[in-house]
């Protein structure tokens, strides 16, 4: 049976993080850790708090609080909660990323990981890392003091440096929580989260993958794709996820890519393929990699993480009824990579 290890990042003399307005990251991982222990419990699986105040722990006061609740148990997962920090390193960073053991496969990392897209941050990475003095050992005690057969993740749900990524921990936590607890779940009962979601505008890094080959794939430059994903250099790791910049603009156009037919782009602009053709003056259904074609619609968006109908809706001067109308849309929900036409 599934058992779950809480642990909320810092505490006591050790703040963590802070932000420039005095937010620190124990006291916003305290929060996470005790609205994750209640939802556990709610759907019945057992659950335990490493800290459930503001104490001062070391490393080995959380090792051995984690290994006497249930052992070095197979069944166990160890979730600790963080928030992360990019100082001066990277300006702008935002979004969640997921580091797991290496004696784990990255099922469960990468569960929790879409499982936060689909809830509405951006997707980072997922990956593991290595203690540079000894790589046969994960770098994080976490991972390399919590026995061998447990599965310790660390989830850091976003940058308190950035105003905006620390804004959207603040206000939908309760979202990313109950998306991390379905991930845990799901996992155990042997699902994979889809990755559906992603859409064309996300990519995931494989091994052998480089900017350059990611770039030429979509017909992009390495620049833009550096500069949508706040990168300072060229360096990528597996799982890391990338945005991908949309070739769609606000015009109406749309840049063919591998894979594309008439009939699948007219599909996701809601037009005709006869429409398509007669304004681009297409006389065949034949699409080159790289053809940049009108759309005959309205203005689009296409909905990245984050985004509300709302923001959207401010964005463009109209009205969330507006958009809904337009699309359809019966409700406000809204998936990562759809489709909007703007009136």
């Amino acid at each position: 049976m599934l058992r779950v290890i809480k642990k909320a990042g810092h505490g006591g003399t050790d703040p963590g993080a802070v932000s420039s307005s005095g937010v620190r990251e124990k006291d916003l991982t305290l929060m996470i850790s005790q609205y994750m222990y209640d939802e556990f419990k709610k759907r019945g699986v057992p659950v335990t708090l490493v800290r459930s105040a503001d104490e001062t722990l070391s490393p080995t006061e959380r090792v051995n609080r984690i290994l006497e609740a249930y052992g070095d148990n197979p069944n166990v997962v160890i979730i600790s909660n963080h928030i992360n920090a990019a100082g001066s390193a990277i300006k702008g960073a935002e979004g969640a990323e997921v580091i797991y053991a290496l004696r784990d496969d990255s099922n469960l990392a990468f569960n929790i990981l879409q499982a936060l897209g689909n809830a509405g941050q951006k997707m980072r990475k997922f990956y593991q890392r290595r203690l540079p003095s000894d790589t046969s050992k994960d770098y994080y005690f976490i991972h390399r003091n919590t026995g061998q057969n447990t599965h310790p993740v660390i989830v850091e749900y976003g940058f308190i440096d950035n105003p905006e990524d620390l804004a959207k921990i603040q206000n939908n936590y309760k979202e990313y929580v109950d998306a991390v607890v379905d991930a845990v779940i799901a996992t155990a009962e042997g699902e994979v989260i889809s990755s559906a979601p992603l859409g064309d505008n996300y990519y995931v890094v494989k091994n052998g993958d480089s900017l350059w080959s990611i770039a030429s794939k979509y017909g992009i430059s390495i620049s833009e794709l550096k500069e949508l994903n706040n990168l300072s250099s060229n360096n990528l790791t597996v799982g890391q996820v990338l945005e991908i910049p949309s070739k769609k603009s606000e015009e109406g156009t749309y840049t063919v890519k591998a894979g594309d037919s008439l009939w699948n782009i007219a599909n996701k602009y809601g037009v005709t393929v006869s429409e398509i053709k007669d304004l681009n003056g297409l006389s065949s259904n034949s699409l080159m990699i790289g053809d940049v074609l009108k759309i005959p619609s309205d203005n689009v968006y296409t909905v990245k993480a984050g985004d509300s109908l709302w923001s959207i809706a401010n964005k463009y001067g109209v009205t969330v009824s507006e958009i809904k109308d337009l699309n359809g849309l019966s409700s406000n929900s809204l998936m990562v990579g759809q489709v909007l036409r703007i009136p």
